[in-house]
């Protein structure tokens, strides 16, 4: 199943246009992008119950949704 706006928007909230078909054309499951958004939240949480590492997919996604840290010169 494509995933939509909606269920971008549903799973992380609002977002940009860029960002939403960004990920959409990553061909992900609504699924795929609840664990990356898990993932991205709280990874340390999921590595001590003892979760596999993200599938490539959904790792892609997550680098996707990782906010832009600002390079200092």
């Amino acid at each position: 199943m494509t995933m939509t706006r909606e269920d971008v928007i549903g799973v992380i909230g609002p977002a940009d246009d860029v960002l939403v078909a960004e990920i959409v054309a990553t061909g992900a499951t609504p699924e795929e992008l609840a664990e990356a958004w898990a993932w991205l939240n709280a990874d340390e949480a999921l590595l001590n119950e003892g979760r596999p590492l993200p599938a490539p997919r959904v790792a892609a996604l997550a680098e996707l949704l990782r906010p832009e840290e600002d390079e200092e010169a």
